[in-house]
């Protein structure tokens, strides 16, 4: 347990220090642990969730094509016609980004979105800082919404077995999917504070034309035929992950046959995050190897000593340190660790976990606001920011990204307590 505490240790903390290498650090790590014996071999292919793997991949290249068609920047340009001035036109343009991110990966709804609002700071000769930095975090904020909204979403799923209409409907209870919409409804009021006096007219532009709505019917596709996997009893494991990847598969082959080119579905290929794949499968090893050793154990009975058996504490602890852990660490290590340590809990305390989960998922995914480097989804905004000349200050950010993070996490806080405890 000693050679597990210290490996899983001089990970995590290479893991925040050189961010850049993540995946390889994750992988390297998987396997010290399989060559000191700490996770037998036996145990290696099944220590990775390959639903979760596969998910990922399918769903990257779905919303890669779905980019390419320009959908998302015509339902920007529909509802950018309906706005008046500048303040409506932002917080529409990131409640837009909210629901496209429930669905969609939050970087790549940054990708789509941003450009609408600088194409409108240009426009309109102002600063495009906070319409972006205000997309970013409600990008973020949808990702808990559904089982496909963000990395954390399906690690939860994968891990507990969850389905699509799970995150809307969970034993006979409201599931994330509504307490999130609480937080997006409160975080938008302070959206509408931040922005109160920004009232410039916007001048009506032509739309986007989209020439191929294929992707789109993919998209869509993918969450329908989620929902009836759902349904379906004595399904594979791996189900909704071999979904994802079939769509997947015949969006590429029907690409190359329509356009006689194989280039872009090339292209598509290779813009998966294989990074990320990489990181994933790695700390799949890592956390079934300090499992194995008993340290999710210890851990477990560390927040029962701390708390003293009180849920009401420990659910406090998890959420609100998950905040804190998130705001400075990237949520993919920290939720794929505190998974089966969340699970353990609630063992030791004889409860179903579920409130514990979902607290952590509140925590850990909507944290990711409260800094710059919190969430991958503030990096992309602020990587565009600084292309196009503007430097964004640390305090700059976070007096957006507090606010409105303190607005959604003590709205899930409170409602997934009243509806779970």
């Amino acid at each position: 347990m000693k050679i597990a505490i210290i490996l899983f240790v001089m990970t995590y903390a290479l893991l925040i220090i050189f961010q850049n290498y993540r995946a390889y650090i994750a992988i390297g790590s998987s396997i010290v642990f399989i060559a000191f014996g700490i996770l037998p071999g036996e145990k290696i292919l099944t220590a990775i969730d390959w639903n979760v793997i596969l998910m990922i991949t399918g769903t990257m290249g779905i919303v890669s094509l779905f980019i390419e068609s320009k959908m998302p920047s015509l339902l920007a340009d529909i509802i950018l016609e309906k706005m008046p001035n500048v303040k409506w036109a932002i917080i529409s343009l990131s409640l837009f980004a909210g629901i496209i991110s429930a669905f969609i990966d939050n970087v790549a709804t940054v990708l789509m979105v941003a450009p609408v609002a600088l194409n409108i700071s240009k426009k309109l000769n102002i600063s495009p800082v906070k319409s972006i930095i205000s997309i970013a975090v409600a990008s973020n904020l949808q990702g808990a919404a559904t089982l496909v909204g963000d990395t954390t979403s399906i690690l939860l799923a994968g891990y507990e077995g969850m389905n699509f209409l799970d995150f809307f409907f969970f034993k006979g209870k409201i599931g994330m999917f509504w307490i999130v919409q609480a937080g997006a409804i409160l975080s938008t009021f302070v959206l509408l504070r931040i922005f109160r006096n920004d009232n410039k007219k916007i001048d009506k532009t032509s739309r986007t034309v989209v020439e191929d709505f294929f992707p789109s019917f993919l998209l869509v596709g993918m969450i329908v035929l989620l929902i009836i996997a759902s349904f379906l009893p004595n399904m594979p494991s791996t189900i909704n992950g071999i979904i994802c990847v079939l769509l997947l598969a015949i969006g590429l082959i029907r690409d190359i046959i329509v356009k006689k080119n194989a280039n872009n579905a090339i292209r598509v290929v290779k813009e998966i995050d294989y990074f990320t794949i990489g990181l994933l499968a790695g700390l799949f090893v890592v956390i079934a190897g300090i499992t194995e050793a008993g340290v999710v154990d210890e851990l477990s009975k560390l927040f029962i000593k701390v708390s003293g058996d009180n849920l009401f504490v420990i659910y406090t602890i998890i959420v609100w340190s998950s905040v804190i852990f998130s705001a400075f660490i990237d949520n993919i290590p920290y939720i794929a660790t505190m998974l089966p340590v969340v699970q353990s809990i609630s063992v030791l305390l004889g409860i179903e976990p579920y409130i514990l989960y979902f607290g952590l998922l509140s925590g850990a995914t909507l944290g990711g606001n409260c800094t710059p480097i919190g969430a991958s989804a503030n990096i992309a905004g602020l990587g565009i920011l600084r292309k196009e000349g503007y430097s964004v200050s640390a305090s700059t950010f976070m007096k957006i990204g507090v606010p409105f993070t303190l607005a959604a996490v003590t709205s899930a806080y409170i409602l997934i307590w009243l509806i779970w405890a």
